[in-house]
This record gives structure tokens, sequence and C-alpha cells, in this order.
């Protein structure tokens, strides 16, 4: 039994995730850390609120209040909708808290004392009217590689190249748009050249995905240089280095280190000893989950960072990078009001077992994804309802009004085989983190569930007098359903966990090596049948852009940023 470290990518507080932030990341390791839970695996799943850094220290000046006051808020209100999309995280944390300041300042010392830290004076844009030095987010301007229009100082959105504000084309203040003049600060930078000795050896023999392993390796023969870890903010985390004083960790450098310091705190909290079982033995898998504008914070820098730090942390055994969402042919703009946020889609359609399995069956695996309303529309109605939830609603209908509520006998052994065909490639898949490919494969179990029923015609037998026939044929029938509630529990967790219920297990579908009983004889004696899912109404296409306005105008009251 591995021990996995499950990871997904830190949601930065100053807006609520979308659709696209989410799939990327939370929903994907929520469904990957609950599927090894069901195969027995040790599993340790974290992540947090990434709250330091410029775009919240602009926010908070807007507001004439301090960072703490809005991250508080902010962290809370997002936290509770996590809940909302059942997301079974260990520990939900955020980078203000203590475990994990004082854990970034060790580190940081670490990789001080063992010689990768060193300083260097810089000429750095300044505001003479808003009286700042304006790194990271504080300056934007014209992209040097790419020509976007509004690119950051730390990193371009359009063509993910990591910047520095120099680098920049016709840079402006953010906060009054003001050109900046240039001024001479001191900064201690991570020597990343150093710190990255034998990380191509590692990336070519690691299992890591093609894109992520060829975009890394791109990366690094493009040529690696020092970063710097310092930043002139006020909001962060104090720097440790003799010296130093005024100076913050650059907001990058801290929150890759929260996969760590959350595991930390669970201890600290609980008094267990999950950090030394973890992130003290090598042979631990941490799989983070990311969009592919994360792939260097993950391949590159946390590698080289934990490397410095000279302790034997594990490397990353697998980091799942999805492509980009879409949301009806154009990019996620809340500026612009297109897409979807986590809070707007709850208020819209309460049951998050929909929106889970709808993300998923449209998860970015290989390519740039489109969610549309009529590929939603398709998924819930068709997916759902006709083949996984008619099939439920079909056999256990049958059960309690013609054989009333029991039913017993053999399994069909064609039907026993192909269930297992589809299990060990859901198994592989998921494994893989395939996510979307794993789904294609659950589905199959309820479409064949539908055609052995339409084809055997137990009611037909019944009347022919063939009882004992007829209930082979259910018992199947019963045998599959309980295969589709296990392999749909890291998908839509409510509605397997009911399926479970109704088929007669006891306990709860989501205990710890349920998927290894994959294929066990299912109860005999049922429990109340109803409807596992709703479809949506005929005129949903034709009012949900209407719906959706009138939910946004609810939910912009009641969201603290």
């Amino acid at each position: 039994m591995a021990k996995w470290i499950v990871g997904s990518a830190w949601p930065y507080v100053n807006t609520v995730p979308h659709l696209g932030n989410l799939v990327g990341s939370i929903l994907s390791a929520d469904v990957f850390a609950r599927f090894l839970r069901l195969m027995g695996e040790d599993v340790v799943f974290v992540s947090g609120s990434d709250e330091h850094g410029t775009p919240i220290e602009i926010e908070a000046k807007k507001r004439g209040i301090e960072p703490k006051e809005l991250t508080d808020k902010v962290h809370e209100y997002v936290k509770k909708m996590f809940e909302k999309w059942l997301i079974s995280f260990d520990n939900y944390t955020r980078t203000h808290n203590p475990v994990h300041m004082e854990f970034v300042r060790e580190t940081f010392m670490k990789i001080y004392n063992n010689g990768y830290i060193f300083t260097q004076d810089v000429i750095m844009p300044y505001c003479l009217k808003d009286k700042i030095f304006l790194p990271d987010r504080f300056i934007i301007g014209i992209c040097p590689y790419c020509g976007a229009p509004d690119a950051r100082g730390d990193q371009c959105e359009r063509c993910g190249k990591l910047l520095d504000p120099p680098d920049l084309v016709n840079p402006k203040c953010a906060l009054c748009g003001s050109r900046p003049i240039w001024k001479k600060t001191t900064h201690w930078f991570f020597d990343l050249p150093k710190a990255s000795g034998g990380l191509i050896e590692w990336l070519e023999k690691s299992d890591l995905p093609t894109n992520v392993k060829k975009f890394t390796l791109n990366w690094i023969k493009e040529g690696l240089t020092p970063r710097a870890v310092t930043r002139d903010n006020k909001w962060g985390i104090p720097a440790p280095f003799p010296g130093a004083e005024g100076k913050t960790i650059y907001v990058w450098f801290e929150a890759v280190l929260g996969y760590l310091s959350a595991v930390k705190e669970i201890d600290d909290k609980k008094g267990t000893n999950l950090f030394e079982k973890f992130w003290k033995d090598v042979n631990s898998r941490p799989v983070y989950f990311i969009g592919k504008d994360n792939i260097p914070f993950h391949s590159i820098i946390l590698p080289a960072l934990l490397r410095a730090s000279g302790e034997d942390y594990p490397l990353p055994y697998n980091i799942s990078a999805t492509e980009y969402l879409m949301f009806e042919g154009k990019k996620f703009s809340k500026r612009r009001r297109i897409g979807i946020w986590i809070d707007e889609a709850l208020e819209l359609l309460p049951n998050p077992d929909y929106w889970r399995f709808a993300l998923i069956r449209m998860r970015p695996e290989e390519r740039d994804t489109n969610f549309t309303w009529r590929e939603f529309y398709r998924i819930v109605n068709s997916e759902l309802n006709d083949d996984i939830g008619n099939f439920v609603h079909r056999v256990l209908t049958f059960i309690e009004r013609r054989l009333g509520g029991e039913v017993s006998g053999k399994v069909d052994k064609n039907i026993f085989k192909r269930i297992k065909e589809l299990h060990e490639r859901y198994v592989k898949a998921m494994y893989k983190t395939r996510e979307k490919e794993a789904s294609n494969y659950l589905l199959e179990m309820a479409r064949l569930g539908n055609k052995y029923l339409n084809e055997k015609e137990p009611w037909r037998l019944i009347k022919e007098g063939k009882e004992e026939e007829a209930r082979d044929v259910m018992y199947t029938c019963l045998y599959i359903l309980r295969e589709l509630a296990l392999h749909m529990a890291p998908f839509t967790p409510q509605a397997a966990e009911r399926l479970w219920k109704m088929i007669g297990e006891n306990g709860s579908v989501h205990e710890s090596g349920r998927l290894l009983s994959s294929g066990a004889a299912p109860p005999t004696k049922i429990g109340e049948p109803e409807p596992l899912f709703q479809k949506l109404p005929k005129d949903f296409l034709d009012k949900v852009d209407e719906m959706l306005n009138e939910v946004r105008k609810k939910v912009e009251k009641q969201r603290p940023i």
C-alpha cells in the first residue's frame, strides 16, 4: 500500500473560483483522493487559500482596510463553498497561519544555510504617486514574448512566461496608471541553476505526463536563471534572512511549500504524526492537480526548493496539469462577466453531483475544452438520467413490485467478465489521473446493464412462468448496480451513497477499500427505491442565461470580494 499526498493548487483569494479553476485543481484532486481511499490506499489530501501578495494588497488598499480583514472573509466564504461542493479535504487551510509561516521561514533558512540564497541589488520600478515599489501585479505592461497588453510583472497569463518587471514593455502602476521611475533595492535570490542539478535526469526517468515533461524540459533548455524570493511588499511572510528586515517572501515560493505545512498543521491540531509518515518517506507519492499555467512552479521551483532544503522529501510522483476550460468559446472573465463561478453554479442548480459529473465529463485532459450549456444539459439528461438513473429505476422498481423487494440467483458469467474488464480499465485510468476517461467506463457499465435488461426481458420470463430465470437476470442487474455505486462514488458522492442504501448495502459506500470488493455479490433484500436523478426541464436551455443573470445579482450581494 502506497502513501499518497494529494495536493490541489491553492486558490488565490482575490476572487471566488470559477468552474475552470475548480475542475483544473480542486475537483479533480477530490475525485482522485476519493478513488484512492476506495482502493484502500493511505492518503492525505490538502490545499488552502493563497492569500498573500500584491492582488490582495491592491484590493485592500482600494477598500481602505487591512489585507487580513479581507482574506479572513474570503477564506471562510470559499471554504464553505468547497464544503457544499463535497470536497473531502483532510485539511483546507490558508497561507496566513502560524504553522505555514513558521515552516516557510525555517525552510528558507535551511536553503540559505545550504548556500542557495544570495543578495543582489536590482533596479525596480517605483511609483512616485503611491510611494511604493511595484513588483508582480503592482505593475502591468506589454509582454515581450507574445505581445499581450496586460501582462503582469511576474507572469504573462496569455503565454505563461515567467517575467520580471524590467521585462515589460511600456510598464505602468496597477494602482494609479502612472509611469514608474526606476530605483535601486536589494533582494534575496534563490540560485535555481545551482539547485536544479540532476533535475533533467529525474524528469526524464519520471512517469510525469507527457505535456508536463515536455513543457518542463523546454523551459529548462531555454536556460534557468536565479529567481528573486523576496519582495518589498508588506503583506506576506517576513523574510528570515539576516538583513532582510521589511522584505517578504514572494508568494509563489511560499505557496508551494503549503503542501508540506498543511500536513504539519494536521499534526499540530490533532496530535497525529502524518508529516513524518508522508513527507519524511522518500517513497511517498505526491500528486499535484493544477492548471497548465502552474506547471513550472510544481515541476521546477518546488523540486528545487525541496532539494535545496537538504531534507529527503519525495519529489512529485505525478503532476496532473489540465488544459483550459473555456466557457461557450470564450475565456472565463470576471470583469467581462463571462463564465460561471462556483457559488453561482450551486445557486442555479443546488445538486453538486450534477456539476461534479458534468465537469469531469468536460475535463480538458488533452486539449482546451469548451463548457457549453447544451453539453451540460446533454450530460445531465442523457448520461446521468437516461444511462444511469433510468437503469437504476427500472431494476429496483421491478424487484420491489414483481419480486417483493427480494431477489437472489446467479450472476451472468458474461456480464461478470465484462464488468471486471471495465473495472480494471477504470482503475488503470484513475491511477493515471485520467478521470474523464475513467468516467467512460462507468457509463459503459450502465449501458451494458440497460442492454442486458432489454435483451433478457425479465417481465416476459415471469409471464412465461420462468421465474427462476427472471430472478437470475434481476440479481445480475443488482450486481451491476452495486458496481455502479462503487465506481460512481468519486464523481457523484451523494448519489452513490443513496444508491448503496437502495440496493440494501450496509455502511457507507465511501469506506476505505470498498473498490477492492468490486465483483462481490450484492445483498438480496433492497431498500426503498427512489429516483436517483431528475432531468433538467425542456426549456432549460432557453431560460438558463436569464436564470444565471438573476442568480448573479443575488450572489454578488453576499460575496466578500
